[in-house]
């Protein structure tokens, strides 16, 4: 069965960092491009970071560049995603996922997601 968990989530400061982990199990990741996605209660799923299969390209959204940057360890078949100067709008359930494709999207066009691990940035 195809299976990602994320961990990593908890509750920061603004201006503080934390790392999002994706582990994949059933499946090899070395196949899939993954990317990160976040929501808050009430609002639409928004795409936060993606990375291709081959790891050359990367994307982020508007809001988050220069302060996010995701990366994979295939050996550890995991995906990571550190996050850092957070800010309070940065608050929400992220989610990774998956798709068997060499393409980055930022759009949820993904075969696999994980359940997802809350970030929230308060003082």
């Amino acid at each position: 069965q195809l299976q990602l968990v994320e961990s990593g989530g908890g509750l920061v400061q603004p201006g503080g960092s934390l790392r999002l982990s994706c582990a994949a199990s059933g499946f090899t990741l070395d196949y899939y491009s993954i990317g990160w996605f976040r929501q808050a209660p009430g609002k639409e799923r928004e795409g936060v970071s993606c990375i291709s299969r081959s790891g050359s390209t990367t994307n982020y959204a508007d809001s988050v560049k220069g302060r996010f940057t995701i990366s994979r360890d295939n050996a550890k078949n995991t995906v990571y995603l550190q996050m850092t100067s957070l800010k309070p709008e940065d608050t929400a359930k992220y989610y990774c996922a998956a798709a068997q494709r060499s393409l980055c999207l930022m759009s949820p066009t993904y075969n696999v997601w994980g359940r997802g691990t809350q970030v929230t940035v308060s003082s």
